[in-house]
């Protein structure tokens, strides 16, 4: 007789491997992937190392979910700050405005999910979620021509300049090895942040506005 997996089983399986991701992005939440060793990982999901690869065929295959997953959270925030009133000009304006906040209100979290040194296979979800950025920008700045409020130009080119732009930018701001402002410069992220949007819808309108 075939072996049947019952629902309770199913369900706990996924729960298991729900803990397994939880305890991964805390790792990465706190010291980027590098910090990420299976053997903490383990201690913290309270499993034996075996147990993670009875769930994920690798570190990377782990790793490449995590990444999936807190990424997609943020294109959903982008999304989400897209879907608001105003113009085009204005609601990338917004969008670009909250994707570089969060970013610094989090700075590992980002730093893992822009810029960390990664294995392949999680190179090709940044990939992914790159082009996954520049779609999402690419209609809002067609939505601009169409208004006329951004000349007309290559949606699609420059959706993609705007991501290498603000993903850049966030580069030194977010490393792990950037030395403390000095004094009184503490609290200069809102002028980083204006300094950012402003230059990426210069280059989208032209204007200084």
């Amino acid at each position: 007789m075939a072996y049947r997996e019952t629902e309770k089983m199913r369900e706990r399986k996924a729960r298991a491997r729900q803990n397994i991701i939880e305890r991964t992005w805390e790792c990465v939440a706190e010291g980027g992937f590098r910090s990420a060793r299976i053997t903490r990982i383990a201690g913290l999901a309270g499993v034996a190392t075996g147990t993670i690869y009875r769930h994920f065929e690798s570190r990377e295959d782990l790793f490449a979910e995590i990444f999936r997953l807190a990424t997609q959270r943020e294109v959903d925030k982008v999304a989400e700050a897209l879907n608001v009133y105003g113009n085009a000009v204005e609601r990338l304006d917004n969008a670009l405005r909250k994707f570089a906040q969060r970013a610094l209100k989090g700075p590992m979290k980002a730093w893992a999910l822009i810029a960390e040194p990664v294995d392949p296979k999680v190179e090709e979800e940044r990939l992914v979620y790159r082009k996954a950025y520049a779609s999402l920008f690419e209609q809002a700045i067609r939505d601009g021509i169409a208004e006329g409020c951004i000349p007309d130009q290559n949606a699609r080119l420059a959706s993609t300049c705007l991501v290498g732009a603000i993903s850049e930018s966030l580069v030194g701001p977010l490393s792990p090895t950037q030395t403390d402002a000095p004094p009184g410069q503490d609290n200069n992220e809102d002028e980083l942040v204006d300094t950012i949007v402003c230059f990426c819808i210069r280059g989208l309108t032209g204007t200084r506005s």
